[in-house]
């Protein structure tokens, strides 16, 4: 199916006109706390076990890559702080991210879709019930909870896998891998790195309940709708942690 220039800027301006209604319905009452309870539950039941998996194996390559270049270029000691900051700052929040897009996700999206082909979003508004308030709200919430607490569980992970692989098995010298570590890491980089799980698990859930509040076609077009939700949140979370990081170089300084 080919896709006019018109018709992307229009789901273009579709996408970012839920993400204003989603941000103006966050102070309305009552909020949903029931329902963000459960979304919360169910997202974190279906991302935590994965994305403790998949910060392993990330944290160990990461670790032998940087130990093996700063072995040739006479630079071991800084392998600790070389190693922990890319996992604070780069690759905790995008593992994040997208297993919160991959799994939690795909279900708000599958939810959506099924619901609107069903007329239940249709009866819902006929009732006078804002599906944004209503259903998005606590989603989203919930997924920019769920990422920030993640965030720390494969920043734990990473740092300790790196340690395992950078010490163990390449016999790195404990005490210069964290006296790097806690010379050249700041706060900041974790506070940007719960940043970028914040805004990542955002649009995880925005771009999510987009593409299945707007699901036609029947069962067929709910399953393209998930395919689709899922490339579009791929790319948005690589352009905005593009560009998350150049302004967080730009606004602190860093350590020498």
């Amino acid at each position: 199916m080919k896709i006019s220039p018109t018709t992307a800027v229009r789901h273009s301006g579709d996408l970012f006109a839920l993400a204003l209604d989603t941000l103006r319905a966050l102070p309305r009452r009552p909020f949903q706390l029931r329902e963000f309870i459960q979304q919360a539950w169910f997202i974190a039941s279906v991302t935590i076990l994965p994305t403790a998996l998949v910060s392993i194996p990330f944290g160990a390559v990461i670790a032998l890559q940087i130990a093996s270049l700063t072995r040739q270029l006479g630079a071991e000691s800084f392998a600790g702080a070389a190693s922990v900051l890319a996992v604070l700052r780069e690759a905790s929040p995008i593992v994040t991210a997208l297993l919160i897009a991959g799994a939690g996700g795909t279900a708000i999206c599958a939810d959506f879709g099924a619901r609107k082909i069903r007329d239940e979003i249709d009866a819902m508004e006929v009732l006078g019930i804002d599906p944004v308030h209503r259903l998005v709200v606590p989603r989203t919430l919930a997924a920019m909870v769920v990422a920030a607490l993640l965030n720390g569980l494969v920043s734990v992970v990473g740092v300790a896998g790196g340690y395992f692989f950078n010490v163990i098995l390449q016999d790195g010298t404990p005490g210069a891998y964290l006296a790097s570590f806690t010379t050249l890491a700041q706060l900041p980089d974790l506070w940007a790195g719960e940043i970028k799980a914040l805004v990542f698990g955002a649009i995880a859930a925005i771009v999510a309940s987009y593409k299945g509040l707007n699901a036609k076609g029947g069962p067929k077009g709910v399953g393209d709708a998930v395919n689709q939700s899922v490339v579009i949140t791929f790319m948005l979370l690589f352009v905005t942690n593009f560009v998350m990081t150049a302004v967080y170089f730009q606004i602190v300084p860093q350590r020498g």
